[in-house]
């Protein structure tokens, strides 16, 4: 029986007069990528914003591995497991690709500001571990030969890799992936869907919005389907591709 780990349950978030997420729920396993698709304007990066407590939803809630994040603040949703990624690539572009890891990973960090401003022997061996993890991430992304050139000058393919890298830093129970193979060329997002594939395999379970409809339906075990901030389909990708009521959110016409 799968480990439930994620469960979402009638998330309203309201703008104005407008309607983002009408009462949305579903659950994710443990172990799965779970993909999250609809037309644009559907909620789906809405959803991905309430669930790491960058918006505050008017209605529902949920629970992460067992906790109630529901209106947490960010930093508590990512010190409790979940990490993201953006749809616009949020990298510090002057810094290093080494460093923009670093960074991620001082979400874990026990030391203190005191023992970094005076060197404690304690601050210096979380230092030296830092950086040391962050040198075998730039590895498991495949873009360690980047590590001392800053983010702004990496490919658009790497600086997305580097955004995977980062908020793999943060050591996730469950990976959110907001549009990561945008703008990729083939090639680039056949490599892609390998490094999914690889770190759901070493432990994480993944949360991917994503267009590629075709990158979706091959890679993520259950998909649900957005419409107008309401869930309209969720299941296995066979059953989801041929629901009515996908065909007609995306094509405008109902199936004869």
């Amino acid at each position: 029986m799968s480990e439930l780990l994620l469960k979402i349950e009638g998330i309203t978030k309201r703008f104005g007069g407008l309607h983002a997420l009408s009462g949305v729920g579903l659950t994710i396993n443990k172990g799965e990528i779970y993909g999250l698709i609809g037309p644009n304007g559907a909620g789906k990066t809405t959803l991905f914003n309430v669930l790491t407590g960058l918006y505050q939803p008017d209605e529902g809630h949920f629970r992460f591995d067992g906790l109630d994040l529901f209106r947490q603040k960010p930093n508590i949703v990512v010190e409790s497991g979940i990490a993201r990624t953006f749809q616009n690539i949020r990298l510090f572009a002057n810094m290093t690709a080494l460093e923009n890891v670093m960074v991620g990973q001082h979400v874990r960090t026990h030391s203190g500001i005191l023992g970094a401003i005076f060197h404690s022997p304690k601050a210096v061996k979380e230092e030296q571990n830092i950086h040391t993890k962050a040198t075998e991430l730039l590895a498991y992304v495949g873009i360690s030969k980047h590590a001392k050139e800053l983010a702004r000058n990496l490919s658009y393919g790497d600086q997305r890799r580097l955004e995977i890298a980062r908020a793999l830093a943060t050591r996730p129970k469950l990976l959110a992936l907001d549009e990561p193979a945008a703008g990729m060329n083939p090639k680039e997002t056949d490599d892609l869907k390998k490094l999914m594939e690889k770190i759901r395999n070493d432990g994480v379970t993944i949360l991917l919005i994503e267009h590629d409809v075709k990158l979706m339906m091959d890679l993520c075990d259950r998909i649900a389907v957005l419409d107008y901030g309401k869930k309209i389909a969720e299941g296995i990708p066979d059953i989801v591709k041929n629901d009515p009521r996908v065909i007609e959110a995306y094509l405008g016409v109902a199936p004869e």
